[in-house]
């Protein structure tokens, strides 16, 4: 048995990408008999609120679905302004090793999420206390992405950020990228290739998978308008603003009626334009439980998957992509690059739209309401792809012999195929088999 000890901020029950990659990939581990530790801090993103049960303890364990969940205090910040998020995360990267150190014991491996990059600053510590080597989860290019959108700018704390990155990739044991444009991003930054894996986001096909759509709106008290559902992070890469354009636009279609899901940084002046607008064909609901999401999913006839049009975000590979498509909905992907490859393209699962065109987003919303058959294909095509590719239970196999690879183990090729790390193909042909992982 290997005792893996995860370093993650976000952690059920919290929402959010990161925490259910984190969570869905720990449980699994643990069914294929590792002893699994996580590290976290309190619940609190993205609202920065604790709730009560969590609150005036430096440290509390519990054991959730298996895995020992280790918590430690932090400060905690709503996920809006840019220095209290950056402090708040530098507060668990610097807290972590001190206030949980002791009680996540000695793992034989860690594997350390990032983005945020100040997890690094854990890790580094952890590791050289412990002499554990670690897995360095790259999601996001930081500092290039909050560049990107404009969020980082003073070229000194760039800088710093930058060094801070390679810093991180070298001393990683080895780097696991969550897609191929960032994996190349690594290897462009002077990264061995052959300390790079892909390992992409997937869907737990428990979860997500084909619902009556009338039984799912009968439980959610919706209507039998048209029903456009983004359901996710408001944030500032996801460009929301555009989904509120297209709705501004598409008024006088009273049978449309677009749904919102989420919580995040923009969500306060997505809400005030909407309101400004007298938007009545947009409701806006709070976060939902990820347990709760298939059934949000289940009742749209029509998902979004929209991002700013920032050349950097054409290597994202989107985690509500994959559960989309495996709940068997079809979906508007504003997303170019290897998403759009994957989805549209492979799969036949999703429509394409540029990102930031409202024209092409009301486009493509009407062309999806009058063509209702070439939807229900879309959908049965998702599902088929990602039951065959982007399974959670696969993708974790993978996972389990890249931390025997980091361990100096031999895993039995019957058991996991060979590592992505050792080729440099496209994320498709990596996790479809081609080059199997």
């Amino acid at each position: 048995m290997t005792h893996i000890l995860f370093i993650a901020p976000y952690y059920p029950p919290e929402k959010g990408a990161a925490a259910t990659r984190v969570s869905e990939t720990a449980t699994r581990l643990v069914k294929r008999g590792h002893e699994v530790t996580v590290l976290t801090t309190v619940p609190n993103y993205p609202t920065g609120i604790v709730p009560e049960e969590y609150r005036g303890k430096l440290l509390q364990e519990e054991m959730m679905d298996g895995v020992r969940v280790v918590r430690v205090w932090s400060y905690t910040s709503p996920n809006r302004g840019f220095v209290r998020r950056v402090l708040a995360q530098f507060s668990f990267g610097c807290l972590a090793p001190i206030l949980g150190g002791r009680a996540v014991g000695r793992p034989d491996a860690m594997i350390l999420e990032s983005h945020p990059l100040f997890n690094v600053i854990a890790g580094r510590v952890l590791a050289s206390s412990k002499h554990s080597p670690f897995i360095l989860m790259v999601s996001d290019l930081w500092p290039a992405s909050a560049v990107a959108l404009g969020a980082l700018r003073n070229k000194t704390l760039i800088r710093l950020a930058e060094i801070l990155e390679q810093s991180a990739y070298k001393s990683a044991g080895l780097i696991w990228a969550l897609s191929g444009g960032i994996r190349d991003g690594i290897i462009a930054s002077g990264i061995p290739a052959d300390r790079v894996f892909l390992l992409t986001n997937g869907a737990d096909l428990s979860k997500f998978a084909p619902q009556d759509m009338q039984e799912a709106r009968k439980e959610l008290g919706w209507d039998d308008r048209f029903t456009v559902v983004y359901v996710g992070n408001f944030g500032l890469s996801h460009g929301l603003t555009t989904v509120l354009e297209a709705a501004r636009k598409l008024q006088d279609h009273k049978e449309i009626h677009f749904i919102l899901v989420g919580d995040g940084a923009e969500r306060i002046d997505l809400l005030e334009k909407a309101r400004q607008w007298d938007l009545k064909n947009v409701t806006f609901y709070e976060a939902q439980a990820h347990d709760r999401v298939p059934l949000v999913v289940a009742g749209a006839d029509v998902c979004l998957v929209p991002m700013k049009k920032r050349q950097l975000f054409e290597g994202r590979l989107p985690l509500k992509m994959f559960e989309i498509m495996a709940a068997a909905r079809p979906f508007l992907l504003g997303v170019e690059g290897e998403a759009r490859r994957i989805a549209e393209e492979e799969a036949g699962a999703a429509r394409y739209v540029e990102p930031e065109n409202v024209e092409a987003l009301a486009e493509g919303i009407l062309y999806l309401q009058e063509h209702p058959e070439e939807a229900k294909l879309m959908g049965e095509r998702g599902h088929a792809y990602v039951e065959k590719h982007y399974d959670r239970d696969q993708l974790t196999a993978s996972l389990d012999a890249q931390i025997a690879k980091l361990l100096g183990k031999e895993t039995a090729p019957s058991t996991v195929a060979t590592s992505a790390a050792e080729n440099v193909s496209p994320a498709s042909e990596v996790i479809a088999g081609k080059n199997p992982n």
